[in-house]
Parts: C-alpha cells; sequence; structure tokens
C-alpha cells in the first residue's frame, strides 16, 4: 500500500512541476512576443525620426541659401541705393553750386599782353615789404600723419583767415569737385566722402597748386593759355578771373610735372610760383594781389626746377623742396629771399622726415604756423620752428 502511495505522489507532483513548467514557458513567450513587438515599434519610430530629421536638415539647408541668397541681393540693392544716394547729392551740389551767370574768362589778347608787359616792367624790383615777419625755417619740430585719402596727388588745406575750422580737400590734379569737412575731427574719423559737403566748381582744375584764402577759393584752369579763378565760397560764384601774364609756362617743379602754377599764402599776401621756357631751368615767383588778381611784381629764382617737388613762402622767402625721381627725404635746397635780407648760403638746409613717396602739394598756413602736405595719397602737418632771419 505504502509503495503505490509514493508512486501516485510521485506522479502528481511531477505532473505538477510540468504544468508550472508550461505556464513558465508559455508566460516567457508572451514576454519575448511583447519585446519583438517594442522593437519593431522602436525600430520603425526611429526609422521615422531618421527620415524626419533628413527631411528637416534638408529644409534647414534650402531656408539657409535661400537667406545667402536674400543677404546677397539686399547687400546690392544697399550698394545700388548708396551708388544712387551719392549721385544724388553730387546732382543736388551741382544744381546748389552752379552759377546762373558764370563770369567771363573768356581769353582777352589785349588784356594779356598789358599784363604781360606791365608784369615784365617790374620785373626783379626790389619788393617793400607789407608786415615786420623776419622769420625762417630753422628745422622741423614735428610731423603727424594723419590718414589715408584719396589719390597719390592731391592738396588739403584750412583757410589762413578768420577763424574757420574747415578742411577743404582737392583729390586729384583734374578734378571739379572740392571736399569741404566741418573740422580737423571730422576729416580724420570719416572714411568716405559721403560725410563731406562738397563744392562743385563751374570749371575744373588743374595741378595741386591751389588755395583757400579769405574766404575765396583760388584755383588754376587751363584752357589754352593758365587762368586763375577766384570763387567765392560763401556765394559759391565766380568773382573774379585773370589770365596769368607769363608766356610758355613750363611745370614749375621737375618731379610735379601736373604743376604749372602753385599759390600760395604767407604773411605777405599771395605769391604765385611758375615756370617759363624763357627761363626753362630756374623757377619763378610773383606777388599776386588777392582782390584783384593782378601781378604786382615779378622775380627770376636761382632755384632750379630739376628735382624739386613742391614749394611755399614765409615771410616773403621762397623754399623749394627737392627730391629724387626713386622718392627718399625730402630737404630746402633753396630760398629765395624776395627783400634780400637773407642769401641762400645763410638759410638752413631744412630736411623733412622720410615717408611714403614724394610731395603733390606743401601748403604753408601763416597763422598756425604749420604746413599741410599731400604725400602719396597720405594727409600730413608739419609743424615748423622757427628763428629770426639775422640769428641764422
Amino acid at each position: 500500500m505504502a509503495p503505490r502511495l509514493s508512486l501516485l505522489l510521485a506522479l502528481l507532483l511531477a505532473g505538477a512541476i510540468s504544468a508550472q513548467q508550461q505556464q513558465f514557458m508559455e508566460y516567457m513567450e508572451r514576454r519575448f512576443v511583447a519585446l519583438e513587438e517594442r522593437i519593431s515599434q522602436w525600430h520603425d519610430q526611429s526609422s521615422r525620426y531618421s527620415t524626419e530629421l533628413r527631411e528637416f536638415k534638408s529644409q534647414v539647408i534650402t531656408m539657409l541659401e535661400n537667406m545667402e541668397k536674400e543677404q546677397d541681393r539686399l547687400r546690392t540693392e544697399v550698394e545700388n541705393t548708396a551708388v544712387r544716394v551719392d549721385r544724388l547729392e553730387r546732382e543736388v551740389d551741382y544744381l546748389e553750386t552752379q552759377n546762373p551767370v558764370p563770369s567771363c574768362v573768356e581769353v582777352d589778347e589785349k588784356l594779356m599782353e598789358n599784363q604781360v608787359s606791365t608784369a615784365k616792367k617790374r620785373k626783379n624790383e626790389k619788393y617793400d615789404k607789407l608786415t615786420d615777419c623776419s622769420d625762417t625755417i630753422s628745422q622741423v619740430k614735428a610731423m603727424k600723419i594723419l590718414k589715408k585719402f584719396g589719390s597719390s596727388a592731391g592738396l588739403w588745406t584750412k583757410d589762413p583767415m578768420g577763424s574757420s575750422e574747415k578742411i577743404y580737400v582737392f583729390d586729384g590734379s583734374r578734378n571739379d569737385t572740392v571736399y569741404v569737412f566741418p573740422r580737423m575731427r571730422e576729416f580724420t574719423l570719416f572714411s568716405a566722402t559721403r560725410k563731406a559737403a562738397r563744392i562743385k566748381l563751374p570749371y575744373p582744375w588743374v595741378g595741386t597748386g591751389h588755395l583757400v584764402y579769405g574766404g575765396h577759393l583760388y584755383y588754376i584752369r587751363q584752357q589754352g593759355t593758365f587762368q586763375v579763378i577766384k570763387f567765392s565760397l560763401a556765394n559759391k560764384t565766380i568773382v573774379d578771373s585773370s589770365v596769368f601774364p607769363a608766356e610758355e609756362q613750363v611745370p614749375v617743379f621737375g618731379l610735379s610735372a601736373f604743376n604749372y602754377i602753385d599759390i600760395a599764402a604767407d604773411e605777405e599776401g599771395l605769391w604765385a610760383i611758375y615756370a617759363t621756357r624763357e627761363n626753362e631751368k630756374n623757377i619763378c615767383l610773383a606777388k599776386l594781389d588777392p582782390i584783384s588778381l593782378d601781378i604786382e611784381q615779378m622775380w627770376d629764382t636761382p632755384c632750379p626746377r630739376e628735382n624739386a617737388e613742391s614749394a611755399f613762402v614765409i615771410c616773403g622767402a621762397l623754399y623749394v623742396v627737392y627730391n629724387t625721381r626713386l622718392p627718399s627725404r625730402s630737404r630746402v635746397q633753396c630760398v629765395f629771399d624776395v627783400s634780400g635780407a637773407m642769401t641762400p648760403e645763410d638759410a638752413a638746409l631744412v630736411y623733412f622726415p622720410k615717408r611714403y613717396g614724394s610731395h603733390s602739394s606743401m601748403k604753408y598756413n601763416p597763422k598756425e604756423r604749420q604746413i599741410y602736405a599731400w604725400d602719396d595719397g597720405y594727409q600730413i602737418i608739419y609743424r615748423m620752428e622757427m628763428k629770426k632771419k639775422l640769428e641764422i
């Protein structure tokens, strides 16, 4: 009886274990099926997200390309607008500065002959000074490079008369537009000419020998002969003009072929530096009446044209600046004093600091006792140290 009972219990126990195993296997199978479904869903979602990400990336790239194209289009429109604005400003300046009744500057042959004859009669006469100025250059005290602006040739200057702080800029050796900056600070800081006012001249200038003096602009015009034009800065009109009474003119400076007349100002007034074929090797000097533009006196100086690059006048003495064909250090090598108080041998040999090239213009300001120079597109100020002529 006992063995049968044991066998029955063993059979029952084995059945129970088999049933549990079957249930466990079924459970595991269901779990694996659920896991496979989740993996399949994750794979589908991952594939969908990857596709959406690629589509989004493609859309972003397309948008960036469109933005770059739009930026280029806007930049082009802004540049075109700036050009149109600049053109409009020029047209407005032209209309504002147009002289409705231009002064007659046609060459009168008889008038020219009379001017030449009168000037020759007073040639090399003794000069009676208008002031007691007796200073001469001792040395260049300081040099200040302000900026680089415009062409390699040009000039910049201030009006030595009155209290105006305006800066006048003549860009190039042939042009008809003068740029005007309200003060030195604006000229130094502003890099664009759009910040400057413009004066459209009735006739273009030639060379870099022009000048602003006493509220007027004196500039050189070439129409067969050379003419000095006196232009009012207040009324924007031509006040007077005169044919320069010198025959067969040649470039006054050997290293500046574009300059035939250089108008200069000093304590005595206005001067004209020039050269003629008659005295081709040397530079000539004339005293100019700022009101009538008449030539008061003329001198043949001993200063040679060869290798001269510029010149200026201080207290009635002409200082000629020389250089070399390959620009080196500029120096004052010839001085001509119209009063005879100082001989060329008595003058100090003045050197300018080495710079970029050669001077296309040097404008002495008698009020500030400094020179505004244009050196290969760089605008420079030279502060001069003076001595009395008798001390030299």
